[in-house]
């Protein structure tokens, strides 16, 4: 049994490309979900901030992964940087054998370094909790070699009361951001599972979560811009940059492109490791008044082309009013998507 219940963790991790060790899903959109990227993001917007972002992923394939999160975030001038929340769910396998979530909460310290730059420190501690469904597993004797699977398993389902995790996690991160009179320059560094928190379904089978380095820098460039206090239709501007994530010996580099044509942005990435090509990820997003609405496909380009249907991502984004007047404080200019 417990052999069945490795081949199905593992299975999973495989399926994703990644190894033993557990890997943390990722978003292609990755600054429609800024908090999940780096918690000192929290708070860059000022204002209250809602994102919603949902991931389909190689959904022609079984035991696919489906990825959502939802978060808040908002600066406070009283404890001079801000606060945020995340949700986190991830559910693997066909059926959603194994499912994971994860509730975190970040503050984000801002330092006025001078004028024109400024850097926010942040602290994350969240609680984890990964469930394995073993009423969802299939075994040899439910087997019929004609018809399938169509009987009831002999095996002791009852006796795994160890199929629900529980675990308490740290992050912590930095950002810099500066606005310059041509364009704007912003760059930062996150690291997620500094404990290193242990993960067990089966007792005498327990692995730890490895650290995940997330390092990324980015600027915008304005082609075109009538005010530097909002942005107005017909706005164009360019925003070139690059992300890299390393995590349990796996290490990914994503090069990408914004093209905004206020209200609508187009984005162009290309997600590699040293060794290979991962995918090609397209992206459009559009933004009117207070709402930030995206979508992105990731293209398969390695061995598995013709296997996986690539992924589909979908994200929202609720810019909300301040609830009182703010002081001059600069939001961060990146991009959206």
């Amino acid at each position: 049994m417990h052999k069945r219940i490795l081949i199905i963790i593992t299975t999973c991790l495989v399926l994703l490309g990644q190894s033993i060790n557990a890997q943390d899903a990722h978003f292609s959109q990755f600054y429609a979900n800024p908090l999940y990227l780096n918690p000192a993001f929290a708070g860059t917007n000022i204002c209250p901030r809602i994102a919603l972002n949902f991931r389909d992923q190689w959904p022609s394939m079984k035991g696919t992964f489906m990825s959502f999160s939802a978060s808040y975030d908002q600066h406070f001038d009283k404890i001079a940087g801000g606060i945020g929340v995340l949700a986190f769910g991830d559910r693997c396998g066909q059926d959603a054998t194994i499912q994971t979530y994860e509730a975190s909460f970040m503050y984000a310290f801002k330092v006025k370094v001078s004028k024109k730059f400024n850097m926010r420190f942040a602290l994350q501690f969240s609680y984890l909790a990964n469930i394995l469904d073993v009423t969802k597993l299939t075994f040899g004797d439910m087997i019929d070699p004609k018809y399938g699977f169509i009987y009831q398993t002999n095996e002791n389902l009852a006796a795994w009361n160890n199929t629900t995790d529980h675990s308490f996690d740290l992050a912590a991160g930095f950002l810099g951001y500066t606005n310059l009179r041509f364009f704007n320059l912003y760059f930062g560094y996150a690291a997620h599972h500094l404990n290193m928190p242990y993960i067990s379904f089966i007792q005498q089978e327990r692995y730890r979560l490895p650290m995940k380095h997330t390092a990324h820098v980015g600027a915008s460039f304005d082609v075109k811009r009538k005010s530097k206090k909002e942005h107005n239709f017909g706005d164009i501007s360019l925003s070139p940059n690059i992300i890299f994530q390393y995590q349990g010996g796996l290490m990914y580099m994503s090069e990408g492109l914004y093209l905004n044509l206020y209200p609508v942005t187009l984005g162009a990435w290309l997600r590699h490791s040293f060794k290979n090509v991962d995918a090609v990820i397209f992206s459009a997003g559009i933004e009117y008044q207070f709402i930030r609405v995206g979508y992105s496909y990731d293209l398969t380009v390695s061995k598995l082309i013709n296997l996986t249907g690539g992924a589909h991502e979908v994200s929202l984004q609720f810019l909300l009013p301040c609830p009182e007047k703010r002081k001059a404080i600069k939001e961060l200019e990146c991009p959206s998507f």
